[in-house]
């Protein structure tokens, strides 16, 4: 199951996204967001549709989520190249949904930061409500499906401030998408890579991860409760690095496509 959100004649909608003579297509609007369902895309109402090519829909973040909560220093040798140690848990913190960015849509440089910083992310949505998962309980059933993110940062904030709202909270400070799919499995694999101007900046692998998501969840799911929809952010691999108004950052996540985002200074 592959899905986006994007808008058509001034409305936002979900579409689900598949292989229409070897392009991706937007072939049927849904009828309700995918994690209000109980069962799978294929049982959501819906409606035929011209199709769409993906690449050519105007495309928005693909969740709306009630919160974004980030895993920092979710990869051993990112936490060395900023000089810290190795989390004993999950260190969590949050993006707030404000901070959402579509695909192809521009991150402006905050006129108070002198360095902002990519973070190429796979994302994780949430299926439906969870709290306090017991350590039997597989977590699975609880993930919708897997996206794109760019933790954007203004590291000169982060590291004068105590805590990391600021420097993670700006508007455009969070690109995600291009779409959702759940045709991935971090525990075995998923390749994550950032590219600046096409040059490769990052390159991991989430069998890296420090914190696997199952841990992830059940820790997170132990502080608060996780709703449908939400967005989990689950750590950057090391090459994190500053970029300047006229760079492009691409994201791209073995399995689900490219997250495209030009920079600009704020006017």
């Amino acid at each position: 199951m592959r899905y986006c959100r994007f808008e058509q004649s001034g409305s936002a909608h979900y579409g689900l996204v598949e292989s229409v003579a070897g392009r991706d297509q937007i072939t049927r609007l849904l009828l309700q967001a995918p994690h209000t369902s109980q069962g799978d895309v294929e049982g959501l109402p819906s409606r035929r549709m011209d199709h769409i090519p993906l690449a050519e829909a105007s495309l928005l973040p693909p969740v709306e989520p009630s919160k974004i909560v980030c895993i920092g220093r979710n990869y051993r040798e990112h936490a060395a190249e900023l000089g810290h140690e190795v989390p004993k848990e999950p260190l969590l913190f949050f993006k707030p949904p404000s901070s959402l960015l579509p695909p192809g849509g521009t991150i402006l440089r905050p006129k108070i930061s002198e360095r902002i910083d990519y973070e190429g992310e796979l994302g994780v949505v949430i299926a439906r409500s969870c709290h306090k998962l017991a350590n039997s309980e597989d977590v699975r059933p609880y993930v919708l499906g897997y996206t794109c993110v760019n933790d954007f940062t203004a590291r000169d904030l982060q590291n004068k401030d105590s805590q990391w709202t600021r420097a993670k909270g700006f508007d455009t400070f969070c690109p995600a998408g291009p779409l959702v799919t759940d045709g991935l499995d971090p525990w075995a694999g998923v390749q994550v890579e950032t590219r600046v101007n096409g040059q490769v900046r990052q390159s991991g692998n989430t069998r890296d991860f420090i914190f696997a998501l199952d841990v992830i969840l059940r820790y997170i799911s132990c502080v608060m409760t996780l709703n449908p929809g939400d967005l989990i952010s689950t750590g950057t691999p090391q090459g994190v690095g500053p970029v300047s108004a006229g760079d492009v950052v691409e994201v791209s996540v073995e399995g689900i496509g490219v997250l495209r985002s030009p920079v600009a200074d704020e006017a």
